[in-house]
């Protein structure tokens, strides 16, 4: 697709709308001096927490004064962080009790979008998208319950990684709703959230909810079957639905299968979120404070806090043992399905509007992220597009427990073919690196001269099978390139002739999964096949080669050409 150029609106950067991303910023970022060697994992990197995750000797708000305390150990997370080697610049702003998914419910302001300051950040991790979008910081931590680690990410144009629950150790995190809470990761990269990840990952044993997930370690196949909505909702924006109808077929062109799903139990399970006995847990997190300060509280978190109260432990029961019920309905889709796609939010609204119409919209914004905890699912929100407002578009990949590698390397290479720059810094996106969780399957090193080229009409055959394209170079001049007559698409066929006898003839190297080359190389007619090529480095690789006896029924030699993609241009004018 093409994508729209990404302008910041005027002013979106400008120190005012700055500033209402941080609650705390010292003078002096905190680093562990001991980590700080060029070794460390995360050493040269800076980062932000949300404020409802401890930091010693900083306040801790919440984003809401009266409930703030200065707490004397860190919280785990970021322990791991500091002895890895990274720097912490100060606390984020966030929805109160990070109970919203807009960025607008708290006493320190609502947090812009990066973007276009006129719409929502996204929340509750507002002011951690927002100095990660703007390149204040290289990633930054945020809390997940409802999908406050995906929508500010999916809003302004960043990498929002929900890690599988308990992955991350949330000791030291004011809860939200403690069972299904998760530390979340924000950064510009699939990469850098991959990095952090593996920094910050980690039983603890002080935390109830901390285990040890069995984390999937192959990357999903290069056929791959991907879940999407059977009805999809987007409240009208039609930009929106344009952006995930081209996401799909960008996903396909990666060698996925699209696959309609049934949506109905997830979306039945979002809808308990909140409109049910679990409101329960929200009220239980801060229920000292709130019983004797709930004046204090911003509404409409006030209200939604309070409901907690009316609910009974029977109630708990019930609703729990409808979403196991659900969960069983909605986890059929995974014999069908390798990750489910859905868009990060259906739509974008301004700040006015949100405002205005608080609860509804809210809700809006959680139709494709409030199942995910609640289910027990891994989740990763990748930038996808620009719309022709100029406004970002994300999508998020899910999978089961424990597949957060498979949607980190899936995630990446949809990020970097998306075209997109960095957050709103207009930076490019840098190089992809590897996914360290996962085994790297066996390669086949394969040249292609012909309708194999990328952009030809055969190259189809490659992505399928998950070949990467390793680069162009040139065989030795021991070779001649013919055109053979009848063949559909048009094809080339590449000889060995004697030294000196022929030519340097350009094709593509790729490096294709060993798994899938035999049924690559079944496609392949006579008179082609597979043999040895010797490259102008002397190197040797797999590669097209042709019979000698199909040359004999007319083929043209163009070797003189130097190539397949310069003789199909050379054809142009003469079919003008």
């Amino acid at each position: 697709m093409v994508q729209a150029q990404l302008t910041p609106y005027p002013g979106a950067h400008d120190a005012a709308l700055a500033s209402a991303a941080w609650i705390h910023r010292p003078a002096q970022p905190l680093r562990n001096t001991a980590a700080a060697g060029s070794s460390s994992a995360l050493a040269g990197l800076a980062f932000a927490v949300k404020d409802n995750i401890d930091v010693a000797g900083w306040p801790t708000t919440a984003a809401c004064p009266a409930f703030a305390y200065t707490p004397t150990a860190h919280a785990a997370v970021v322990q791991k962080l500091l002895d890895a080697g990274a720097q912490l610049l100060g606390k984020t702003n966030l929805d109160q009790f990070a109970c919203g998914l807009n960025g607008t419910r708290s006493p320190f302001g609502p947090v812009p979008n990066a973007i276009n300051p006129l719409y929502v950040s996204g929340g509750s991790s507002s002011g951690s998208a927002y100095v990660v979008a703007t390149g204040q910081v290289d990633f930054a931590l945020g809390t997940d319950t409802a999908g406050s680690g995906r929508v500010p990410a999916g809003l302004n144009n960043i990498v929002g990684l929900k890690p599988s629950r308990g992955l991350i150790s949330a000791r030291g995190v004011v809860p939200a709703a403690q069972s299904v809470d998760c530390v979340s990761i924000f950064a510009r990269t699939v990469a850098t959230a991959v990095q952090v990840l593996e920094a910050a990952m980690g039983h603890d044993p002080l935390d109830a909810w901390s285990r040890k997930p069995v984390m999937a370690s192959q990357p999903y196949p290069a056929s791959f079957r991907f879940g999407v909505p059977s009805a999809l909702l987007f409240h009208g924006d039609a930009a929106a639905e344009l952006a995930f109808k081209e996401a799909i077929t960008r996903v396909q062109a990666m060698g996925g299968t699209a696959v309609p799903i049934d949506f109905s139990p997830l979306a039945d399970v979002a809808a308990l979120l909140y409109e049910s006995a679990l409101v329960a847990e929200r009220y239980t997190a801060i229920r000292g404070f709130f019983d004797a300060h709930e004046a204090q509280v911003v509404e409409p978190v006030r209200s939604i806090i309070a409901a907690g109260r009316n609910y009974s432990a029977a109630d708990l029961y019930e609703v729990q043992t409808r979403i196991k019920l659900l969960g069983q309905q909605a986890d059929a889709m995974w014999a069908q399905i390798d990750c489910l796609l859905v868009p990060t939010a259906p739509t974008h609204y301004t700040i006015a509007q949100m405002q205005q119409d608080p609860v509804a919209l809210n809700r809006n914004l959680g139709a494709y992220t409030n199942f995910v905890n609640l289910l027990d699912y891994a989740a990763l929100s990748v930038p996808s597009s620009i719309r022709p407002d100029g406004l970002p578009f994300g999508i998020t990949l899910i999978g089961p427990a424990g597949s957060d590698w498979q949607l980190a390397e899936l995630g990446q290479r949809y990020h970097h073919l998306s075209g997109l720059t960095q957050g709103a810094t207009g930076a490019p996106l840098p190089e992809m690196h590897p996914v360290a969780g996962l085994r790297r399957p066996a390669m086949v090193r394969v040249a292609v001269v012909g309708a194999h080229l990328s952009g030809m009409p055969l190259n189809s055959q490659l992505t399928e099978r998950g070949a990467t394209l390793a680069g162009s170079a040139a065989t030795a001049p021991h070779y001649r390139l013919y055109a053979l007559p009848g063949t559909t698409p048009p094809k080339p066929g590449l000889l060995r002739v004697a030294d000196n006898q022929g030519e340097r003839i350009a094709l593509e190297v790729w490096n294709m999964p060993l798994a899938d080359y035999g049924s690559f190389v079944a496609m392949i007619p006579a008179p082609l096949g597979i043999g040895t090529l010797q490259l102008d480095d002397g190197s040797n690789v797999q590669g097209f080669v042709c019979e000698a006896q199909a040359l004999q029924n007319g083929a043209l030699d163009i070797s003189h050409l130097g190539g397949w993609r310069a003789y199909t241009q050379s054809l142009k004018p003469l079919a003008a």
